[in-house]
């Protein structure tokens, strides 16, 4: 399918995005531009304020997007969802409108000022009739380097469940689907070039009448259009971060007062696959159920924690490594019943029963090297591996479990360090021949898709990954029927029905709720 056709097919799914992106957009704006020129101005008064002050904005700017999201979550005014986004956007744009109205009030004539003061007028009215009005140009061309910054980040925010056009990025970089990535990237770049010309024209056209000596009779007038705009835009903007705020906070106020159960998952396939069963099982139970899908990193986890989701899926050698941080053990009962324990200790979090398969991690190489090379374990791969380039998922490249202890237990050498990039995309550099060797996840779709190959761990390195839902111990006692979908789905998919149902989205790119769908009603025969 082509980006015409997808584009046809799914126009109202991709129009709500776009709309949930401008949204995103136009309330991180209103709020920077009614927080920014407010101090931007005082900084031009109190002038010692300025270095710690700007200071502090280029430093915001500097903090890595989903780091900053990982930070908002458990805070009482973040969380998961579109709160968090809008004020990671806000403290993203704070340092162009700070700046560019301090440099524009500054920049002002001196004679100017001396002329307004020798005309009686008081320091209010030279802000407002001669300051302002002057500086309007550079103060909007901050805020239009602020919407074209806004309108990227804002891309990112998909990974905390706040939506917009990064859905659909996410989405293509997990199923090796070039479509939905153009499907996403296209609208939000277009979005920023639309955002800056238009306020390329309104900052152009504020500069032309400014500087413009013939037009001496209407400067009153315009003067008064300017400080009526400046004015109303700063009015606006406190008046629409306020309404993001308190719509925010409504939003996420009556989203968990009306859902019984708030259903998580992290950013990848199988985990959306996993949650979405236990949604519609849940469903099914008459249990009212809301999604906060495709959580980047560990912010799945985060939410768990505080309260910001009830449930989510996980296996039992990530969570023993990386967020227990144990060194790795490959006995699957003593994991399970560690990871069981301390969770309930550590989190009040309860642990169901196994799903019924692991998701270990994958050692891959492309199918036809597989063949001709003839490998089926790592440690055939070993007199191969000095020749070979390797990538590997930053997750891989950090764990306990990861490349370190990997690369010793089968003292492996490559050609160059290994590539650390996201794990959707070792897929993609694979299967185009930039990389010989990636870990990915036993389960994948892409693994038969792409014709790769998985090498047998022979040297038995990796702990065990049973799939698990882990859920927040109060969510449990308010619905039991949590408890009996648990038990339900206890053991009910095998490892190659989580492959069959990772293809269908990755490698046939269909909807996951009707691969789940369709899945329940077979096994329901």
């Amino acid at each position: 399918m082509n980006l015409f056709e997808f584009v046809t097919h799914n126009w109202r799914d991709l129009l709500t995005l776009v709309g949930e992106h401008l949204l995103l957009v136009a309330e991180a704006i209103a709020c920077a531009v009614a927080i920014g020129i407010p101090v931007g101005v005082l900084l031009t008064r109190r002038k010692f304020l300025q270095r710690p002050v700007l200071g502090l904005t280029s430093i915001l700017q500097t903090i890595p997007s989903l780091a900053l999201f990982g930070f908002l979550i458990p805070l009482p005014f973040g969380g998961i969802g579109p709160r968090s986004a809008v004020i990671a956007l806000v403290l993203y744009a704070l340092l162009p409108v700070v700046r560019n109205t301090v440099t524009g009030i500054e920049g002002v004539d001196r004679n100017v000022r001396e002329a307004a003061v020798a005309m009686g007028m008081t320091a209010r009215q030279i802000l407002w009739q001669v300051e302002l009005p002057l500086a309007a140009r550079v103060i909007l061309a901050g805020v239009r380097v602020a919407t074209v910054i806004s309108v990227g980040v804002a891309t990112i925010a998909a990974a905390i469940g706040a939506g917009g056009l990064g859905t659909y990025i996410f989405r293509g970089l997990r199923q090796n689907d070039n479509t939905l990535i153009l499907a996403g990237a296209v609208p939000a770049a277009l979005m920023a070039l639309a955002a800056d010309w238009l306020i390329g024209l309104l900052e152009a056209r504020v500069g032309a009448h400014t500087g413009t000596r013939a037009a001496h009779e209407r400067r009153a007038h315009l003067r008064r259009r300017i400080i009526g705009a400046t004015l109303a835009l700063v009015v606006i903007g406190g008046i629409g971060g306020f309404i993001a705020w308190r719509r925010s906070n409504q939003t996420s106020t009556t989203t968990q007062a009306s859902a019984t159960i708030i259903v998580g998952s992290k950013d990848f396939t199988e985990s959306v696959i996993l949650a979405e069963l236990l949604a519609q099982e849940l469903e099914a139970q008459h249990v009212v159920v809301a999604r906060h899908y495709e959580l980047g990193g560990n912010l799945a986890h985060d939410a768990l924690v505080a309260g910001q989701i009830d449930v989510y899926p996980e296996y039992t050698g990530t969570a023993f490594t990386a967020i227990l941080k144990h060194q790795p053990i490959t006995d699957p009962r003593a994991v399970y019943d560690q990871v069981q324990r301390e969770y309930a200790d550590k989190f009040a979090v309860e642990l169901s029963p196994p799903i019924g398969f692991r998701n270990d991690f994958a050692i891959l190489v492309r199918g036809s090297d597989a063949r001709r090379l003839n490998l089926h374990t790592i440690s055939d791969a070993i007199p191969h591996a000095h020749e070979w380039r390797a990538g590997f998922g930053q997750d891989f490249m950090s764990r306990a479990d990861g490349y370190p202890g990997f690369a010793r237990a089968y003292e492996l050498h490559f050609a160059a360090p290994p590539r650390e990039m996201d794990l959707s995309l070792t897929y993609r550099a694979l299967a185009a021949g930039e990389v010989d060797m990636i870990a990915g996840n036993s389960t994948d779709g892409l693994i038969s898709a792409l014709d790769l190959t998985q090498l047998e761990d022979d040297r038995h390195y990796f702990p065990p990954y049973e799939a698990v839902y882990l859920a927040r111990r109060a969510a449990l006692t308010r619905t039991p029927a949590l408890q009996t979908v648990w038990q339900q789905l206890g053991n009910a998919i095998s490892t190659d029905e989580m492959r069959h149902l990772n293809y269908e989205v990755d490698g046939r790119h269909r909807a996951v709720a009707d691969v789940v769908r369709e899945w329940s009603q077979k096994t329901k025969r």
